[in-house]
């Protein structure tokens, strides 16, 4: 395999890789300290790098894992304009979720963020009055993204469909007593991890240090004691003041922050078990009026089935396991919709994530938990955010840095971060004109153009690793190279996600060795 020189200068600015991460780490355990220290990278402690980098702050983000290995790479991979929160009276909520929808979608990651059209199929399980609540719904949706100001063709309008038109969009929905459906339009994402990558990325072209395999064993208002996992060594980083965006480990790490877990369980299907799907699906959950499973296609062979929304209990693991209840129970939903038959052997993967809910001693259920997010300072002037979600990742690090820069009593400009677009980001016309597969400019943006020229160079690394998976050698090479990725499962699990089909995982692992012995 050989390696093909890619790297432009602004390439080199944001590119996270084995070396830099190294020279990152000696700098840092020379007793430099730093004006914010930021632990976690998923997407809003990546923002929180991001946003502190881009005010002038000096910051060290650190992760005891992989960039987006938690919570932010288990998601439905949809970035919601609030309609659930709407519904639920949290205006608030709703409207920041569609302000933030629209700035990933026009502004900072159009590349990543895409219009995706949904179906709710009015079977006879859907009763009139639910349809018209639902339609009620999709218009309060639409009023929301207009008050957010995002454009009309950014987000098409919602309508009702005939039942031809719907099983034309949904040819595996059951026909018997299909009345219609209902259209709408929502933001999804290419991938999490991606977004998370991107984010970390930026970040690093500001300045920022993006560690990774970096375990904090102690934390305080003023640094931390950690231990490089690559080596052993341990160091004590020196900071101005904290933000701990741990996710659902947060409480981990400070005494005064209590959560309350939820777990949310997605199915991994092949696309050909579903039909030719030209949409995403709601489909109602018998007994509830607001919570539906979702049929999201990935267009990569694969479709995800989600989600549940269930308590947790006891430790948190690194990586949460999906129980058979789960698995049936999504199995069950979709059998109340669809013409097809689906069975356990159909599920060929499936994974779970942990949403990190903060415990306000109110709801009965996880899913009936607010999910406003949190900043809080604890006496040992460390900043903690927890709950929100994905969507809002970047007023969620907007709010915390806000926090850390009067904890720390530092010297910070306003937040910028709602006009820096990520690495990769363009307008669409000129991703359009790219002349590229469509789905490389939809992963990589502007630096799409770069790693396809990886594969002209070296035809080996042209085709894709997997049979009957489009991911290449060429993009195995770039996860190593410029996006932090150390080992197989950061190659294979986060940067390109081949690793959610176990079998396709154990097909590709040899090209992710190819690749990372390469650099």
């Amino acid at each position: 395999m050989t390696t093909p020189a890619t790297t432009s200068p602004r390439n080199a600015a944001s590119s996270l890789n084995a070396a830099r991460r190294t020279r990152d780490l000696d700098v840092l355990a020379d007793g430099t300290a730093v004006d914010i220290l930021v632990v976690g990278l998923g997407a809003t402690g990546a923002g929180a790098a991001l946003d502190a980098a881009s005010r002038g702050l000096t910051v060290a983000a650190l992760d005891a894992h992989d960039l987006a290995f938690g919570t932010s790479r288990w998601s439905s991979k949809l970035i919601h304009g609030g309609l659930r929160y709407l519904a639920g009276g949290q205006v608030d909520v709703a409207y920041e979720s569609a302000v933030e929808r629209g700035i990933l979608m026009e502004r900072t990651a159009p590349h990543l963020v895409h219009a995706q059209p949904f179906v709710l199929p009015l079977t006879p399980l859907v009763t009139r009055g639910q349809a018209a609540l639902a339609r009620a719904g999709f218009r309060a949706g639409d009023a929301l993204r207009a008050a957010a100001r995002t454009a009309r063709a950014t987000l098409p309008a919602p309508r009702a469909l005939s039942a031809v038109e719907t099983r034309h969009l949904a040819p595996a929905l059951r026909p018997d007593g299909l009345r219609g459906g209902l259209l709408s339009w929502d933001g999804r994402l290419t991938d999490d991890a991606r977004l998370v990558t991107a984010v970390a990325r930026t970040a690093a072209a500001h300045g920022a240090r993006i560690l990774t395999r970096a375990r904090v064993l102690s934390l305080t208002g003023d640094g931390a004691l950690v231990r490089d996992e690559v080596t052993g060594a341990e160091l004590r980083i020196r900071a101005r003041t904290v933000v701990n965006a741990a996710g659902v480990w947060a409480g981990g790490l400070v005494d005064d922050i209590r959560l309350r877990p939820s777990r949310g369980t997605h199915l991994v299907l092949r696309a050909e078990a579903l039909g030719d799907l030209g949409c995403g699906l709601h489909i109602p959950i018998p007994g509830e009026t607001n919570r539906f499973v979702l049929v999201l296609p990935q267009g990569d062979g694969r479709v995800y089935v989600g989600l549940t929304d269930e308590p947790v209990d006891g430790d948190v693991p690194d990586v949460p396991e999906v129980p058979e209840t789960d698995i049936g129970f999504l199995l069950d939903v979709l059998g109340s919709a669809l013409d097809v038959s689906l069975g356990r052997a159909d599920v060929v993967g499936a994974f779970a994530g942990l949403r990190p809910l903060l415990d306000t001693g109110g709801a009965d259920r996880t899913a009936d938990i607010s999910r406003r997010h949190a900043v809080v300072t604890s006496p040992g002037a460390v900043v903690t955010v927890v709950g929100g979600k994905l969507t809002t990742y970047r007023r969620m690090a907007q709010d915390a840095v806000d926090a850390a820069v009067v904890a720390g009593s530092l010297a910070a400009g306003p937040c910028r971060t709602a006009a820096i677009p990520l690495v990769g980001a363009a307008p669409r016309q000129r991703l359009a004109a790219l002349g590229l597969p469509r789905r490389l400019v939809a992963r990589y943006g502007a630096e799409a153009a770069a790693v396809h020229a990886l594969g002209a160079a070296d035809p080996a690394l042209a085709g894709p690793v997997v049979p009957g998976h489009p991911v290449t050698g060429a993009e195995l090479l770039w996860a190593v190279r410029h996006e932090g990725a150390l080992d197989i499962g950061d190659v294979l699990d986060r940067r390109t996600r081949i690793g959610l089909v176990a079998g396709d995982r154990d097909r590709a692992e040899e090209a992710a060795r190819q690749a990372l012995a390469a650099v």
